[in-house]
């Protein structure tokens, strides 16, 4: 009998389909064997305990954009990098992360991402694949999309709240087809620019610029109008197109009504709209839960909670963009001069299962699938991520379903200084973190050196 690496012992393997216990085998940072008799160079006891596989986060900021000439020298910036932002993912069990790429005013889509592979080869822990945000379609731009999946990248991203995607929408249409007819998936930012420009032009009108207003200067329809403009794209070219961060019912109806005629869109959410509503903005606090979109209403949460449930949303992701708190709550800022983002990587699969699974309203298969196997295959990483099987890399977190933890700024690993969800008690953490093969974190210790995470080759993207 070959003698393995590593035998994960006593513990139940959950992969999207079932959980059955097993122990698991790894060689050379593979799972090479799923129960029967096997040996080791070393063993760890995992019995009462759940086996996920790693995390797939595909949204994540953990590079800032690139600085404007005219920009304050002493403006904040997030404050996580590929270093922090690891090690906050592998204490969340959290083991890749698809970063978000902004080019400068003249880069190319390849040279902008070879420029944060190496950024990421030098500082990551994590794994790492990079999605580049399409600014300009210009002709150059344009051009290099065909080439983006040999260079191991299947995604672009586009932000439709912007003066420009209105001026170039045809050249938009045409990079978004493109990159379907390429094997890449298209994340789109759905909040429509000339209804936000509109409704924040009214309330600066009524004097009311307060973050207390900030749910009005983007209301539901923005998003709503942009989500059907998506669809509406998807049907025109032929090309997958994933919904990032979808907050409202409203828009959550939309994309419904394109799956069930065949459409492909992909709708991912995120943790921020299934925790908290816009009564937060009534707080004195209000600065610390601006994000884009912003908190929407109760029945909103509910209906996302449905849309996890049924499959309507396919993934559940961060949009991880912290800043300390004392940049949140600047009293300069207002619905004209914002800082969006917070911290969400540590807490994202915690807080699923503790207010998903153990309350009855999402099963813990659905939770594999949210937090790691749809989005492995969207972004052509699977079987590879996203799941426990031989020939998979041994991503895997010793889930503990019984352990409590109060969330609080001495317990996350990013560099932010407060949690949205400061005080929250949570029922089910990760004891022990495994990327490829090697222990990154275990008992709140973070192992994993900066430089040692890998620039993933994603495939082409898979449809659901």
């Amino acid at each position: 009998m070959a003698r393995l690496d590593l035998v994960l012992r006593g513990g139940t393997v959950c992969t999207a389909s079932q959980s059955a216990r097993a122990d698991v085998g790894i060689l050379d940072g593979t799972i090479v064997q799923l129960g029967g008799d096997m040996q080791a160079s070393r063993e760890l006891d995992a019995t009462g305990k759940l086996l996920l596989p790693g995390g797939v986060d595909a949204h994540v900021h953990l590079s800032s954009p690139p600085v404007a000439a005219d920009a304050p020298a002493d403006e904040p910036r997030w404050v996580d990098d590929f270093s922090s932002g690891s090690a906050a993912a592998f204490a969340g069990g959290v083991t890749s992360v698809g970063n978000m790429t902004f080019l400068g005013p003249e880069e190319g889509l390849l040279a902008g991402l070879e420029r944060e592979a190496n950024v990421a080869r030098q500082t990551a822990a994590a794994d790492v694949f990079l999605h580049p945000v399409l600014g300009s379609p210009d002709a150059a731009r344009l051009a290099e999309i065909p080439r983006l999946l040999e260079a191991g990248c299947s995604s672009i991203k586009i932000f439709l709240p912007t003066p420009q995607f209105d001026a170039q929408a045809s050249a938009y249409l045409e990079a978004i087809r493109s990159a379907g007819a390429s094997g890449l998936m298209t994340m789109l930012h759905c909040e429509d620019y000339g209804v936000l420009e509109h409704a924040t032009a009214r309330l600066v009108e009524a004097g009311t610029t307060s973050l207390r207003y900030f749910a009005e200067s983007r209301p539901v329809v923005a998003e709503v109008l942009a989500t059907q403009r998506a669809v509406a794209i998807a049907e025109a070219t032929g090309a997958p197109v994933y919904i990032v961060h979808l907050s409202s019912a409203r828009a959550l109806a939309v994309c419904a009504d394109a799956q069930a005629r065949g459409v492909p869109v992909f709708v991912e959410s995120r943790p921020l709209y299934l925790y908290l509503t816009r009564e937060r903005f009534e707080d004195e606090d209000r600065g610390r839960y601006v994000g884009q979109p912003p908190l929407r209403e109760q029945s909103d949460l509910d209906a996302l909670w449905a849309g996890l449930r049924s499959g309507v949303i396919h993934t559940l992701c961060t949009d991880h963009a912290p800043w300390s708190l004392e940049a949140k709550l600047d009293p300069r800022l207002s619905i004209t001069n914002l800082r969006p983002g917070v911290e969400n990587l540590q807490t994202l699969a915690p807080m699923l299962y503790s207010e998903g699974v153990r309350r009855g309203r999402i099963s813990l298969s659905r939770l594999v699938e949210l937090t790691a196997t749809n989005a492995a295959k969207l972004f052509g990483l699977f079987p590879r991520k996203g799941t426990l099987a031989v020939g998979s890399d041994a991503d895997i977190v010793i889930f503990d379903p019984d352990l409590e933890q109060t969330i609080e700024p001495s317990l996350l690993k990013s560099n932010v200084d407060y949690s949205v969800y400061n005080g929250w008690r949570v029922t089910g953490w990760p004891a022990l973190t495994l990327r490829r093969g090697e222990v990154v974190f275990d008992a709140d210790r973070v192992l994993a050196a900066a430089g040692t995470g890998a620039v993933l080759h994603c495939g082409p993207a898979q449809r659901l």
